[in-house]
């Protein structure tokens, strides 16, 4: 261990010269290797989550790093790469297309596309594929390097290719989505890798037998069928969450229902507004309902100690606001999330 490291003192303020949270790792010596995407091209209702790993990497020098749980949990070693600006830059471009196309998809209401609207559609989903394939490059490069890769969006459409990253490494594992949204239209407004489209992409991924859904509450009907006819989806909806708390179960018997359901390894995505909006109001597509931040640790805390192994995870949709707030809950997300998936991985 460096010298940086031994002479780290983690009870001081967060040091910017460092890396994300202040920790002195880099990404060579870090254990989780955190993939910025600062990407929001088909976001279909508010923007600003291309600005959220950015967001989240400056609220996080006010993370306290002591973690009752685990000792010395810094130590594991978290770094960030950078926040490719060319990304960012693309993003912001094809996301002023894509409105244009959006508005006149929804005049057309139906009608078949002009060829401007074509050439746009075309242009956007070739974009995201060239995006996907980064995403796995960036990833695999990780991987191979015994890293656990992790991915920070942007919107819920980036981490695609994360998944198929690990599809080349693991002959077959499960997800564990938490969301609002049940994310399983086909091709949304006409794009083909849709924020709101992951999870019927990852589907098709076939190493992954098996996508747990939980706090789903905002789906469409089609999404619905979907969701009762694939016999690898499991929905734990917002609504019968509730229900059966109110009829008197505990959190503790649902997230053991919901681990049950889980193979050994599991892939963790979470858009950030799986939680109540208060915790995180300026998010793309907020919906009442949703999940405290300690309901969410708890339900991790119980996934580690199951012996079950989180391979990697994403935190997505997180958009900043006036103030850090969204950002603040997003880092100290980020920072136990993890601190568990290392811990799993021992």
């Amino acid at each position: 261990m460096s010298d940086t490291i031994t002479n780290f003192n983690p009870n001081a303020v967060g040091d910017a010269s460092n890396t994300i949270y202040g920790l002195p790792f880099h990404t060579k010596n870090a254990k989780v290797v955190i993939l910025p995407v600062p990407w929001e091209v088909t976001v279909s209702y508010s923007a600003g989550t291309a600005n959220g790993p950015q967001a989240v990497y400056d609220a996080s020098f006010q993370v306290d790093l002591f973690d009752p749980l685990i000792k010395d949990a810094w130590k594991m070693g978290i770094a960030m790469q950078a926040v490719d600006k060319k990304i960012k830059a693309q993003s912001r471009l094809l996301r002023k297309k894509a409105e244009i196309y959006i508005d006149a998809y929804i005049k057309a209401a139906g009608k078949k596309e002009s060829a401007t609207m074509r050439k746009t559609r075309e242009e956007i989903n070739a974009a995201c594929r060239k995006l996907n394939e980064w995403v796995m490059n960036q990833s695999l490069a990780q991987l191979e390097k015994g890293k656990i890769a992790a991915l920070l969006g942007g919107d819920h459409s980036t981490p695609l290719g994360l998944m198929q990253a690990l599809a080349s490494k693991h002959k077959s594992f499960g997800i564990l989505q938490i969301d609002a949204h049940a994310d399983l239209r086909d091709a949304y407004e006409g794009f083909e890798f849709s924020h709101a489209s992951i999870m019927f992409n990852a589907l098709k991924i076939p190493q992954v037998k098996q996508l747990v859904q939980l706090g789903i509450r905002d789906y469409c009907e089609d999404e619905f069928n979907i969701i009762q006819k694939d016999k690898r989806i499991t929905t734990f909806f917002d609504r019968d969450i509730k229900q059966s708390q109110y009829k008197g179960e505990s959190w503790e018997k649902i997230c053991d229902r919901v681990i049950s359901t889980l193979p050994k390894n599991v892939y963790l995505s979470f858009d950030i507004d799986g939680l109540d909006p208060k915790l995180c109001p300026n998010t793309g597509t907020p919906v009442p309902g949703g999940f405290e931040f300690e309901q969410i640790v708890f339900l991790l805390e119980k996934l580690v100690a199951s012996k079950r192994t989180i391979i990697g995870f994403d935190i997505n949709e997180i958009a900043p606001g006036k103030d850090e707030w969204d950002a603040n809950v997003g880092a100290r997300m980020l920072y136990k999330v993890a601190n568990l998936c290392a811990l799993s991985n021992k």
